[in-house]
C-alpha cells in the first residue's frame, strides 16, 4: 500500500506521494529551495522543493456584439510552479518519542501499585492482549488487573474487555 498525504499549498488541496512532481499556483519560495506545505491527512513530515517557476498556457478571451462592430481580445497566462514532493516519517518517529517518557513511569510506579496476583507482563500488554487474555484468565486475576487499570493506565477499552469478562466469569 503507497503512502499519501493530503495537503494544501496555493489555496489547493492535493494528493501527494513521495517523490511526486506538482505543478501549482506559484509561490514565493526561490528555485532549489524547499519549503514545508501544510499537510491536512496522512500525518507524514512533508517536504516541498521549487524545481521551477512556470506560466501555463495563455487563455484566450473574446467579447462579441453582433450588429455593432463591438470587438474585443484578451489574453491570459497563470503563474505557477513545478514542485517536487517527499514525504519523511514524522508520523513513525513522534510516537517513539511519546513511548520513550511513559516506560520510565510504569517501571517507577509498577513495583508500588501493582496488585498480587496480575497476569505475567500485564503492565507491557495491548488493549487487544487484554482483551484477548482476560477470556482465560481466573477472577482473581482480573480483579487485580482491573485493580491495576482503574489506579495507574486508566485505559478506557481495557476496563471494559477485564468489567465484561467478570460479569461472563459471574454467570457461569
Amino acid at each position: 500500500m503507497a503512502e499519501y498525504a493530503v495537503i494544501r499549498v496555493g489555496n489547493k488541496q492535493h494528493r501527494v506521494r513521495d517523490g511526486e512532481t506538482l505543478v501549482v499556483e506559484r509561490v514565493a519560495t526561490d528555485e532549489g529551495k524547499t519549503f514545508t506545505p501544510e499537510v491536512l491527512l496522512g500525518g507524514s513530515k512533508v517536504t516541498a522543493t521549487v524545481v521551477g517557476h512556470e506560466r501555463g498556457p495563455k487563455i484566450r478571451i473574446g467579447k462579441y456584439k453582433k450588429r455593432t462592430g463591438y470587438k474585443r481580445h484578451n489574453g491570459y497566462r497563470s503563474a505557477l510552479t513545478r514542485i517536487q514532493i517527499s514525504l519523511g516519517t514524522a508520523a513513525k518517529a513522534a510516537p517513539a518519542k511519546k513511548e520513550a517518557a511513559p516506560k520510565a513511569e510504569p517501571a517507577a510506579a509498577a513495583p508500588a501499585a501493582a496488585p498480587k496476583g496480575m497476569p505475567a507482563g500485564y503492565a507491557d500488554m495491548t488493549v487487544a492482549q487484554i482483551a484477548e487474555g482476560a477470556k482465560t484468565w481466573r477472577r482473581p486475576q482480573l480483579d487485580a488487573a482491573l485493580a491495576y487499570e482503574q489506579q495507574n493506565a486508566n485505559r478506557k477499552g481495557a476496563i471494559s474487555a477485564l468489567e465484561a469478562a467478570i460479569a461472563a466469569k459471574e454467570d457461569q
